[in-house]
């Protein structure tokens, strides 16, 4: 039961986290971090990602545009670019690591502590790259929170709103978290199981020198 239980943890756990790089991955490129409705325009919509800045219209599509020059960026987006970079590099280089040290692969089934460390270390990556996900969309978000309400700004002037990519990126960061905790719980409970091949060795071994045993009493 106990292996079983081991076992559905470590899948749970590395599905969740290639769920949370995916939708990292999708967080970084998508071009929907703001969105911007114009209200003398309704048949227009501004939305602006890590990368560039689209214009959806009803009737011509979607159009977008590549920003000109990283420094002349904010800095909130200057540095979501760089984290959202180290969270699908950590992400990936995790479920790697991680991939190594299941159970029920066979490779190295031998090397118990190997496959352990492996674990341990892929989910800490996992959990490091969840924190790198969360940390841009949460600091855009609340930049985009504190414009949204500046006094300073005249009433007239259109506000920039939550776009879909930082929910998704909430969603990845919480699933990248998630999946390495459960990684590092699973491998930090309990000792690696021996795989059922070891047991009938160790069986047959057993009853090897069991035998030997019986034989000797008898001769004596």
């Amino acid at each position: 039961m106990a292996l079983v239980f081991r076992t559905v943890a470590q899948l749970a756990g590395i599905s969740l986290s290639l769920l949370g790089w995916v939708l990292s991955c999708l967080t970084n490129y998508l071009p929907h971090w703001k969105n911007l409705n114009l209200d003398l325009n309704l048949m227009e919509n501004w939305t602006m990602g890590l990368w560039q800045t689209c214009v959806i219209q009803e009737e011509g599509g979607m159009q977008c545009k590549d920003f000109d020059s990283f420094l002349a960026l904010p800095a909130e987006l200057r540095i979501s670019r760089i984290l959202m970079f180290l969270s699908n590099g950590l992400g990936f280089l995790g479920l790697l690591v991680s991939g190594f040290g299941l159970d029920c692969l066979r490779i190295g089934e031998r090397q118990h502590e190997l496959k352990k460390r492996l674990l341990i270390l892929g989910g800490t990556l996992l959990w490091t790259a969840g924190i790198a996900a969360l940390v841009p969309v949460s600091w855009v978000a609340y930049m985009t929170v504190q414009e949204f309400w500046d006094e300073t700004i005249p009433e007239i002037v259109p506000r920039w709103e939550f776009g879909d990519a930082l929910f998704i990126g909430w969603f990845a960061g919480f699933f990248l978290l998630l999946g390495g905790c459960l990684l590092n719980c699973v491998a930090c409970s309990s000792q690696a199981p021996i795989a059922s091949g070891h047991y009938a060795v160790a069986e047959r071994q057993y009853l090897r020198q069991h035998l030997e045993m019986k034989n000797t009493h008898l001769e004596i």
